[in-house]
């Protein structure tokens, strides 16, 4: 019988766990024994400091629900979001570079036609972003599924609110040509939620808690990537020191003031409004 002790407790728990049936089950479980077992020896890891991060676990997963991802918000803030989407998207340097998902986003967003909006009379500067998505060869890609949204001009998202109808949220198709146009309102920059227990680790730093203004896009098309990336706009505040890490300098965005006249959907405004072009790159999906 081998005896636990400080020196063979790693070694005993890994192998333990490296006997999961599926190998690369095997492998993480392994893996993530050795790393947690490190870190808690680097640190000397005392038992009180042991279970105050157990509680702020069990706080986050009871914060958490299907409208909130503080675990999401958790793994952003640390870092690993943008990490493991850079591990994952090596793309070519020519296709529009990926960013975080985010905690925020709801699936079956309604349908809108070109040039729909999706702000359904929120308080805002109207803004318009139009252009192509195309692959890397310049070729149009029609009937690209767009998946956007985005926060209010109070920095919440319908997550965030209380509310039974689709909000600043929608999904667009390009069309034939590539072309697409999206209808909503200019976003301001924003605070993460600060009122759980990511917020209050925050709380604990200098770490500034703030998000560049943005607009999300989910990207799908049949024979490409998929692609979930932001539009930032340009000389908006927080851009080099995004809370999330996600600002690519790629994704930085001009946001042109009009005055009110033809917009980029072939209509008019009779208010100013704001207008960003941008083309979306695609990248082939790889063949299995």
């Amino acid at each position: 019988m081998e005896l636990v002790t400080e020196d063979n407790i790693t070694d005993l728990a890994a192998s333990r766990w490296g006997t999961a049936h599926d190998p690369r089950t095997a492998q993480l479980l392994e893996a993530l024994v050795r790393h947690l077992h490190a870190f808690a020896r680097e640190v000397r890891l005392t038992e009180a400091e042991w279970m105050a991060a157990i509680q702020w676990l069990n706080a986050t997963g009871r914060i958490s629900d299907d409208r909130r991802e503080e675990f999401i918000l958790a793994s952003d803030v640390l870092g690993l979001s943008m990490l493991v989407v850079q591990m994952n998207n090596r793309l070519d340097p020519e296709a529009t570079p990926a960013t975080v998902l985010g905690p925020f986003h709801i699936e079956d967003s309604p349908e809108r036609g070109y040039g729909g909006d999706m702000s359904d009379g929120l308080p805002g500067t109207p803004l318009y972003v139009h252009g192509t998505v195309r692959d890397l060869d310049g070729k149009a890609v029609g009937g690209a599924l767009l998946d956007v949204w985005q926060a209010d001009t109070d920095g919440m998202y319908e997550a965030q609110v209380v509310t039974d109808e689709a909000r600043l949220r929608a999904k667009y198709h390009s069309r034939e040509d590539g072309g697409y146009c999206v209808r909503t309102v200019a976003p301001l920059g924003y605070a993460i939620p600060m009122d759980g227990p990511v917020g209050e680790l925050i709380h604990r730093t200098d770490i500034s808690h703030f998000r560049p203004a943005h607009v999300h896009f989910l990207i799908t098309a049949d024979g490409y990537e998929p692609l979930i990336t932001h539009l930032f706009r340009e000389g908006t505040d927080h851009l080099d020191s995004d809370v999330v890490f996600g600002v690519k300098e790629q994704l930085v965005v001009a946001f042109q003031e009009r005055e009110p006249g033809p917009t980029p959907d072939g209509g008019t405004s009779d208010v100013p409004f704001v207008v960003a072009e941008y083309d979306f790159v695609l990248q082939p999906a790889e063949r299995g």
